[in-house]
């Protein structure tokens, strides 16, 4: 199959979180292992104020409206379905009686007030009008179904409405006294001991993409194995995953064709006429969520802990301002992704957020950062997240202007993932019910390598931080190699 990458529009400053369209030479309609979506029609027909308003807060206004369609959709379908009821009732008297008719002798037929043809036609026009009633049956419930798989996951209490994050505490708080001084920015550090390259990547790939050379590319290897040995450690499974997943997959684990400002954020691949369309992934989160599509967890396997490594890709990459500049908006990198899935209660799901908030948490502290955890706000929730935490590390070259960027995110999806990917959990009882998912960042290697050629620099040299000397042979100092 030959595969060439569509052409990314519109950069966006917001982080990513939607998939591109497909293009339109891909095939059209759902590849047949597709799960098939389950919204909860019921729940939104139920309180559909709150989903009206939960659209508003999320900034999903054009979404606002499908909650009251839906209830409308749904008294137009009771009203359909109780006419069809009489419809059918009376439809299987008429075929009871030509039955009976059937077995008559000619003299019984000739005394019958109704021919048996006058019979046959009523029954004809009735099967035809019960056919088309139950096109549009059809129809309501797949209309009804579109509307709910476009509205965004129920939101959390902790999650303030509005645009402003609440900060929930800090990492390495005792390096906020720092006298920084005139930090030298992580695109000097690399330049002079030629540990980074944007100009030759820009002739070879164009703006948004680098080498990294030398000490840069054992940094990068030692910061994700350095993840995966220490999640690995706390029980949780490794995984290698796939980097292109079919585009339904991607839009069932919440990442949509565009997001809310109608700008591209992922690359969709052009597939030759009459395959099915593809994309390649964001991050680990897509295919590790597809590991559970179609799947049933028998009651001993959940919780299901996951660390995925792979590269990620992304159509955006910001515009082009000291906030972005370097390594901060790229469109491809490293990502190391943790993943679980968790029993359909709160509190379950709960204790496994907080376990990998603890990781994010002892990850950036030992790498001897200062960062700051926040609770974000509904307008920064993506589709799939009920609550959705970010860390922040502080970038010393930013310091006169906004110094803190985005390195890791945290969210709980509950079942907002297996509903669309049909991932069922097995419960007490012998019941079924939707798996919980929730994902977390390990780490994001670009953004960690600003921190760390910022922070670690000294007149020519970079400090290796010590949890990492192990994996780069005992190395402690990187220079400029000859």
């Amino acid at each position: 199959m030959v595969l060439r990458i569509a052409r990314h529009a519109s950069i966006c400053r917001t982080p990513p979180r939607c998939l591109l369209s497909t293009t339109p030479v891909a095939k059209q309609g759902l590849h047949p292992t597709a799960p098939k979506p389950t919204p909860s029609l019921r729940s939104i027909r139920e309180s559909a104020e709150y989903h009206r308003q939960n659209c508003l807060d999320r900034n999903y206004p054009t979404s606002s409206t499908a909650p009251a369609q839906i209830v409308s959709l749904h008294e137009e379908l009771t009203a359909l379905r109780h006419a069809l009821k009489a419809d059918r009732e009376q439809h299987h008297a008429l075929t009871s009686l030509l039955k009976k008719r059937g077995s008559n002798t000619p003299a019984e037929e000739q005394n019958e007030a109704a021919p048996k043809q006058k019979l046959l036609l009523e029954a004809k026009a009735l099967k035809d009008k019960i056919t088309a009633v139950e096109e549009k049956e059809k129809s309501l419930e797949s209309e009804m179904r579109t509307l709910a798989l476009s509205l965004p996951n129920h939101t959390h209490s902790s999650t303030p409405i509005g645009t402003e994050p609440k900060v929930l505490g800090y990492i390495n708080e005792h390096l906020a006294q720092t006298d920084w001084g005139a930090k030298k920015p992580h695109t000097d550090v690399g330049a002079e001991l030629g540990l980074l390259d944007f100009t030759s990547a820009s002739t070879v790939s164009g703006w948004g993409w680098y080498y990294l050379l030398d000490d840069a590319v054992l940094l990068e290897q030692a910061l994700v194995n350095y993840a995966l040995t220490l999640a690995r450690g706390r029980g949780w499974r490794l995984v290698s995953p796939p980097s292109i997943v079919y585009s339904h997959i991607a839009s069932a684990a919440g990442f949509r064709p565009r997001d809310q400002h109608g700008e591209q954020q992922i690359y969709a691949l052009e597939v030759a006429e009459g395959k099915f369309s593809h994309s390649l992934v964001g991050t680990a989160e897509i295919p590790l969520a597809g590991l559970g599509a179609n799947r049933v967890f028998g009651e001993d396997e959940l919780p299901l802990k996951v660390v995925g490594t792979g590269r990620a890709y992304r159509a955006e990459a910001g515009a082009r301002g000291v906030e972005s500049k370097g390594l901060y908006r790229v469109h491809e990198f490293t990502k190391v992704e943790l993943f679980a899935w968790a029993p359909p209660d709160p509190a379950f799901a709960e204790q496994i957020f907080n376990e990998m908030l603890v990781f994010q948490t002892d990850f950036i502290t030992s790498l001897g950062l200062y960062a700051r955890i926040l609770e974000m706000p509904t307008t920064d929730l993506g589709a799939s997240a009920h609550r959705k935490i970010d860390i922040e590390v502080y970038i010393p070259s930013r310091e006169k202007k906004d110094p803190w960027g985005e390195v890791s995110s945290l969210s709980n999806c509950t079942d907002y993932q297996s509903r669309r990917l049909n991932t069922r959990a097995k419960l007490k009882g012998g019941t079924r019910d939707f798996a919980w998912t929730l994902n977390g960042t390990a780490v994001a290697v670009p953004r960690i390598l600003i921190a760390l050629l910022e922070y670690g620099y000294v007149e020519g040299s970079v400090r290796v931080p010590e949890v990492l000397r192990p994996f780069m042979g005992g190395q402690d100092i990187i220079v400029k190699r000859k």
